[in-house]
């Protein structure tokens, strides 16, 4: 009878042990916060009734920061250029291989870039130019998006020498980016220790990144890729809307 009673004793008191466990666990969990719910990226259109096809050549550094390496930000473009609905892109490594075939470095006239767009069969050439690099916190970012358009009946010439086609690309006759027909561009200096970069890095980041994660959206500020995809994403909004585009559609 002794037994029988330790036994059930025993039963009850693992029994309010497990009570008391259960009712814990319930209200932690309801004392817990709610996730942040994830934000709305703001999308990107391109003005117009039809695709186009852009294609993103390598960067050009001009800010002498050896860091800011041209294929790299020209792949962040690339990726930037991948979200706005109306574009077909293509990627960089295409670009090199046309630029390699040709003998280019870089495009230094509206021949150059038409025939480098023909090649590729696209309607445009992207070409980002880095100006200023300073990937600490605050970050900072100048650069342009310039946006060489295909001439409508471009006819590709007959044998194109490499060596001619260089030669037409000296500097020593250059031509004003605002007397060229064919030429958009999109030019900016993003100081993330400006309030109104700020907002807009806010903005741009909502959607963007893990509300419960580390950094949440000071990643922006410490990884300087995530930054300068933000800069383009904000010359890219420019360039769309710049008059010459507008055209195009």
């Amino acid at each position: 009878m002794t037994n029988l009673w330790k036994r059930t004793s025993l039963r009850a008191a693992w029994a309010g042990i497990a009570a008391v466990v259960l009712f814990t666990s319930l209200a932690c969990s309801d004392a817990e916060p709610k996730p942040k719910p994830w934000g709305t990226e703001q999308p990107a259109f391109l003005p117009g009734s039809r695709v186009q096809r852009w294609a993103v050549a390598p960067a050009v550094n001009l800010s002498g920061v050896p860091q800011a390496d041209p294929v790299l930000q020209a792949d962040l473009v690339y990726s930037q250029l991948q979200q706005v609905q109306g574009l077909t892109v293509i990627p960089v490594d295409r670009v090199i291989e046309v630029y390699q075939a040709l003998h280019l470095v870089r495009i230094q006239s509206e021949k150059q870039a038409a025939l480098v767009c023909d090649l590729l069969g696209c309607d445009g050439l992207v070409i980002p130019t880095i100006t200023a690099y300073d990937p600490y916190n605050p970050p900072k970012l100048g650069a342009s998006l310039q946006l060489f358009v295909k001439p409508p009946g471009y006819q590709r010439p007959a044998g194109v020498d490499p060596r001619d086609l260089a030669r037409q690309g000296s500097p020593q006759t250059p031509t004003l980016p605002g007397t060229q027909n064919n030429f958009a561009q999109a030019v900016g200096f993003f100081d993330a220790d400006n309030g109104t970069v700020r907002e807009a890095l806010a903005r741009y980041a909502a959607g963007r990144n893990d509300p419960q994660g580390a950094y949440s959206q000071r990643e922006y500020l410490v990884n300087m890729d995530r930054y300068c995809g933000f800069v383009y994403a904000q010359l890219i909004e420019r360039l769309i809307h710049s008059p010459k585009v507008l055209a195009l559609g």
